[in-house]
């Protein structure tokens, strides 16, 4: 059952979100505008998850490691999908802000 769930939401074993980090992965913070001023990953993006498909533009390599976050990490797991389906290859489900935040060296 836990290991369907990561599949689902994107979360696999063996990512070290710290070390994509600190390669240079883009965080994409996929809350709304709000959610965001009230705190956030330094230097993360913030495009909403409803606004996401129109802002796929900002994203020049499709190969570039990329790490969603969100709240919970439900919004971030659809962030994933999306972005995977417009074929970009190297995405995570970094899940909550803070859990992202946490890693961040």
């Amino acid at each position: 059952m836990i290991n369907t769930l990561k599949k689902l939401f994107g979360i696999g074993p063996g990512i070290d979100l710290g070390e994509l980090i600190e390669k240079g992965a883009v965080i994409v913070d996929v809350r709304t505008k709000g959610e965001y001023a009230g705190g956030h990953v330094k230097g993360s993006l913030n495009i909403p998850l409803d606004q996401l498909r129109s802002n796929l533009k900002k994203f020049k390599d499709k190969d570039q490691p990329i790490i969603t976050c969100c709240a919970s990490g439900m919004r971030s797991a659809s962030a994933r999908g999306i972005l995977k389906g417009a074929g970009f290859t190297n995405v995570h489900n970094g899940g909550s802000w803070m859990s992202v935040k946490n890693k961040v060296r």
